[in-house]
């Protein structure tokens, strides 16, 4: 069974097909996040320490359709403007990350963008909440830019790596690289949640009313 999946496993990384599925994976999940865009990326890097696919072009087009997908939510949140933002209930994930995006954006700035690639569900709430408070589109596209290289370079080299370390049984390569990337995310919400902790309410709910303030205008 496993040889069959694994046979299959390399044909697909072996096609074309698989730079424009990491595209559109990349693309999607900046605005659908259920698309598991960071594990076809981790798994193509694995098989690239085989040689197919190419690294470099798992990392172009990884960071090419991250981008795009930026640029898509960022769109769907200027639009809708604070209504889209609004409809979420408290009480919720998506309510709870949406405060943490107003917060976290008003603190840090576009900075908070290259750091929320790795929170779960942090991409598509900063970025539709830029657009809901009408952040400029050339300093987005800075930080997008500086967000997408930097998740295609680190999701294709974390697979890489654990390519190379099982060239032999790239199944387990697959594995330990997903496993180093849950890893990153786990530290990264363990300090997030720490750092929250610290924080006194006061200043965030002033931090979030200077936001919806600069968004008015």
């Amino acid at each position: 069974m496993s040889e069959a999946i694994l046979h299959l496993t390399h044909e697909l990384m072996s096609s074309w097909w698989i730079y424009l599925a990491l595209f559109g994976f990349a693309a999607l999940d900046g605005f659908f996040p259920a698309i598991p865009s960071e594990t076809l990326v981790v798994t193509a890097g694995v098989f690239a320490a085989t040689g197919e696919p190419n690294l470099y072009g798992v990392i172009a087009i990884a960071a090419a359709g991250a981008f795009v997908g930026d640029h898509v939510s960022y769109a769907l949140g200027r639009g809708a403007g604070g209504r889209l933002l609004d409809r979420f209930e408290p009480s919720t994930k998506r309510h709870a990350m949406t405060v943490w995006a107003r917060n976290a954006l008003a603190e840090r700035g576009g900075l908070v963008l290259v750091v929320a690639r790795y929170i779960p569900g942090g991409r598509t709430a900063v970025t539709l909440t830029m657009g809901a408070v009408r952040y400029p589109a050339r300093n987005f596209s800075l930080f997008a830019g500086l967000a997408a290289v930097s998740w295609g370079l680190y999701c294709s080299l974390v697979g890489y790596i654990g390519g190379k370390a099982f060239e032999d049984n790239p199944l387990k390569g697959v594995v330990l690289g997903i496993g180093l990337a849950l890893t990153v995310t786990l530290i990264v919400e363990v300090v997030r949640h720490q750092r929250r902790k610290r924080r006194t309410p006061e200043p965030q709910l002033e931090a979030e009313a200077e936001l919806m303030k600069a968004g008015e205008r």
